[in-house]
């Protein structure tokens, strides 16, 4: 019974993206020319995908699309949830008992945008590497506990300015680190 509960539930969820893909694009994609439309109280525009919802909630609190914004976090919440689950309970092996040890002191959200450039450039196990993996490799050669890595990359995806920052600033610590050894 819970293996098809699950299963309805995952088709009421696709299917709600497939109702809402044009909201779903322009909500992912950082757009807020809509906004003004979408996000203020009392300012609803039937033509802009209204679901029944709205009519049933109290407009003096909600708007015409905070509803679906809250649909679209819980879902990645439960995919981060979900994806995190089959490594909660393992125990890391002494596998880095012959490397000298390194604390990361930077932050975790730094260590976590690498981490996610590393895997996305397919450097390590010729691109067949888990971002899991990784994480948990680093986290134990390093010394740090990442926590929920995968909800720190959603708000590196979400950052409005510089989504890269950490890894701008390595290049250009290391590019201005070489102009000062050519100087000499």
């Amino acid at each position: 019974m819970i293996a098809v509960s699950g299963i309805g539930k995952a088709v009421r969820r696709h299917k709600f993206f497939d109702n809402n893909l044009d909201f779903y694009k322009y909500y992912r994609s950082n757009n807020s020319f809509l906004d003004e439309k979408m996000f203020l109280r009392g300012n609803h525009d039937i033509k802009l995908w209204l679901d029944t919802y709205y009519f049933q909630s109290d407009q003096t609190f909600s708007t015409s699309h905070d509803y679906k914004v809250a649909k679209i976090m819980a879902n990645d919440l439960i995919q981060v949830y979900i994806e995190d689950q089959p490594y909660k309970n393992t125990e890391q092996g002494d596998i880095l008992t012959d490397l000298p040890k390194l604390n990361w002191t930077g932050s975790k959200a730094s260590l976590i945008e690498l981490i996610y450039a590393l895997h996305y450039q397919a450097v390590f196990d010729n691109g067949n590497g888990d971002i899991r993996s990784m994480a948990k490799y680093f986290e134990t050669a390093l010394n740090v506990d990442l926590g929920n890595f995968y909800q720190t990359y959603l708000e590196l995806r979400n950052r409005k300015v510089n989504r890269t920052k950490f890894l701008d600033a390595l290049r250009e610590g290391l590019i201005r680190k070489m102009d000062e050894q050519d100087e000499k």
